[in-house]
């Protein structure tokens, strides 16, 4: 018996070198392998002979100066962008004890982007003298946020990724903002904000290679420590272990570590979710060499993307590695979910709760539609009356039955079907957003979060950049067939797991990402920062004529009853699908058409007035706190306050810094961000009472 354990222990340490050799060993020849050819590629394309003279002998001729001033600094910096977010991927999984942890997905790379943008427009001395203290702040910031709104110690995958998405949006909100009033100062961090390794000589090289690797020495040589973090926190503190100590020293070298990295090459996301999970398959679980494996295989994804990104040219010119990332992470990001997480079940039971803190106050339904109502229509002729020429009230309802002055009908020729459209665009995202929420029984979730959103922006982007000959009609078309896709692709995917909720929710992040960097890519390389193009993206209804009205009250006029009249069925979804299929409900079905109207709802609004976040998320909550759950009262309530909010979105737009307009998307943003924390906050509140 004795021999038997001891031939056992000998072909584990012999496996155990093996998968050592083949990580580190491996790793390192693909590494240097793809950083050859990553010195042969670009503009102009240099043999691989002539990189290796230039290494080893320099000369003064221009393929040696573009070797060594251009395409090392970028080759290099990327080995050290790549190395620092897999480490701090890496440790983030390991303190949070979640597998979808990484700077990204907890919003480290939006809070650090959001600051060093605000130190570009409002601190340039700090911002160009210690970049990485803001983007250090910023970063601090963002982490404790998406940790301690999705639960903290308790936080499941799932909500840990919506927390972080929500802070990331939140943060992005604002970003665009800054990018909207202070375009000029900000016009060169479009591409910076794609993530780029494009340098110019060997400045950001020589600012980050310190920092990363005197952080990355500390988190090796305290390795052992995160590896009783493994183990269960009464067992590891019984054991002398200082857990909280060891979790807080763990955030802030992760934190430093992503924050470097964006300061320099801006916020590159997966990296850090991809390259742990691929070591850690390996077998390699120890700290001390999962850190510095993580560090290696991160270099190499970026490396790679980087390549690749270089080698795949289109006439829009290079990617932005970031968005190259994306395109490989996302991919990563479903297989992890589809096979690796066990803890998601078919049956979906006791997933979420359509509760998200605070008793509903219990307004009587009849009188509050009729306010709302009143409200909406006394709102939309406030709208039609203010403006560069603003039109009395009573001249106003003149003009509109015909008996008025001419001059005002053509006035109200144009902002009328504008202020139509954005009520119908509002009432279509809220009541998508109930559906949606309804469908994965998730008040997190709206279209923005299953891909409908970016899938619809980059469809539309596709006409607006590579097609742009093709008549206006196509833009809405491509609006619609891309948000569409995206919803499918998600449906697709999720139907093997049940439509799973938690299931659906992750697979629409990550569809979410590869449309995100589509747009991102299409935005740097076609110069569309300072066009309609970019507005639009950010949710507008200028310029919304006739046509677009028609458009989008056809979607209202023959999805809105298809939504009402399954509304009963959609009540019995909160209950779980273990009981829902007890009261003979046919779940799986129930939900897809949930999901099918809803996604139609939102693609019809975003083709309408562009991709406008939060209001699909603001409205169903909401008017969940005045009537509590009840689909066909939160149907049209939600509604008509979508509608509202979006009126009073294109009014202020048009009125408070007139001549120049504010998106409405942007102003719904910015209401709704600091709404949805809160709300988030209050939910964390009840969760620790409960």
């Amino acid at each position: 018996m004795s021999e038997l354990m001891k031939n056992h222990k000998n072909e584990a340490s012999l496996g155990m070198i093996w998968r050592i050799t083949v990580i580190f060993g491996g790793g390192l020849a693909a590494l240097f392998v793809l950083s050859v050819l990553s010195l042969c590629f670009g503009e102009a394309k240099i043999p691989a002979s002539v990189v290796f003279d230039g290494l080893l002998h320099r000369k003064d001729l221009l393929e040696h100066n573009l070797l060594w001033d251009i395409r090392m600094p970028r080759t290099v910096i990327g080995i050290i962008a790549g190395g620092a977010l897999a480490a701090a991927g890496a440790l983030l999984q390991t303190i949070t004890k979640n597998p979808l942890a990484a700077s990204d997905t907890l919003g480290i790379n939006a809070g650090a982007y959001f600051m060093v943008v605000c130190g570009m427009v409002y601190f340039p001395t700090l911002q160009q003298e210690a970049p990485f203290v803001l983007a250090a702040a910023g970063g601090f910031f963002a982490a404790l946020a998406a940790y301690f709104l999705g639960g903290g110690r308790t936080a499941t995958p799932v909500r840990l990724a919506l927390s972080g998405m929500i802070v990331s949006m939140v943060l992005g909100a604002f970003t665009s903002a800054i990018h909207i009033f202070k375009s000029t100062e900000t016009q060169s961090l479009f591409l910076w904000g794609g993530g780029t390794l494009i340098q110019l000589d060997w400045s950001g090289v020589r600012y980050a290679w310190p920092f990363v690797a005197v952080l990355l020495l500390l988190a090796i040589f305290g390795g052992r420590k995160f590896d009783a973090l493994e183990l269960d926190e009464s067992t590891a503190r019984s054991l002398g272990q200082r857990v909280g100590l060891t979790r807080g020293s763990g955030l802030v070298l992760s934190v430093f570590l992503a924050a470097i990295v964006v300061s320099v090459v801006g916020p590159i996301g997966f990296v850090g979710l991809v390259a742990p999970h691929l070591v850690r398959l390996s077998g390699i679980r120890k700290h001390r060499l999962l850190i510095p494996a993580s560090a290696l295989w991160g270099a190499l994804l970026i490396t790679a993307a980087d390549l690749l990104a270089r080698m795949v040219r289109s006439n829009l010119g290079e990617m932005p590695v970031g968005a190259v990332m994306a395109i490989i992470g996302a991919p990563w990001l479903i297989w992890l979910v589809l096979t690796k997480m066990k803890n998601i079940s078919g049956t979906g039971s006791g997933q979420a709760s359509m509760s998200i803190g605070g008793a509903p106050l219990r307004l009587r339904f009849a009188p509050t539609v009729i306010t709302m109502s009143i409200l909406l229509v006394a709102l939309i002729l406030v709208s039609l009356s203010l403006g560069g020429t603003k039109i009395p009230i009573i001249d106003l309802l003149r003009s509109i039955v015909g008996a008025g002055d001419d001059s005002y009908s053509v006035l109200l020729n144009l902002r009328l079907p504008r202020t139509l459209v954005a009520a119908g665009g509002g009432i279509a995202l809220a009541i998508s957003g109930v559906l949606i929420q309804s469908a994965v029984r998730n008040p997190l979730a709206d279209a923005s979060i299953i891909g409908v959103t970016s899938g619809a922006g980059f469809g539309a982007l596709l006409v607006l950049v590579v097609w742009p000959t093709l008549p206006i009609f196509a833009l809405p078309i491509a609006a619609i067939g891309g948000g569409v896709i995206a919803a499918a692709f998600v449906f697709f995917l999720a139907w093997r797991k049940s439509l799973n909720p938690s299931v659906l929710i992750l697979l629409g992040i990550a569809v979410s990402a590869i449309g995100s960097a589509g747009i991102q890519a299409m935005i740097v390389k076609a110069s569309l920062w300072s066009s309609t193009a970019f507005v639009w993206l950010t949710g507008t209804t200028y310029g919304r004529g006739w046509n677009q009205f028609n458009s989008i009250y056809m979607f209202l006029l023959i999805l809105v009853p298809i939504a009402y009249y399954l509304s009963r069925r959609f009540d019995l979804l909160a209950f779980g699908d273990d009981s829902s299929t007890g009261l003979g409900l046919p779940v799986k079905g129930t939900r897809l058409w949930a999901m099918i109207v809803g996604v139609l709802l939102a693609a019809g609004a975003v083709a309408s007035v562009g991709t406008i976040g939060f209001l699909g998320l603001m409205a169903p909550h909401a008017v969940r706190m005045m009537v509590g759950h009840h689909t066909r009262r939160s149907i049209i309530l939600s509604g008509l306050l979508g509608g509202l909010l979006l009126v009073l979105a294109d009014t202020l737009g048009r009125t408070v810094m007139a001549p120049k307009e504010i998106p409405s998307g942007l102003i719904i943003m910015l209401i709704g961000a600091p709404y949805f924390l809160f709300l988030m906050y209050r939910s964390l509140v009840k969760k620790r009472i409960e």
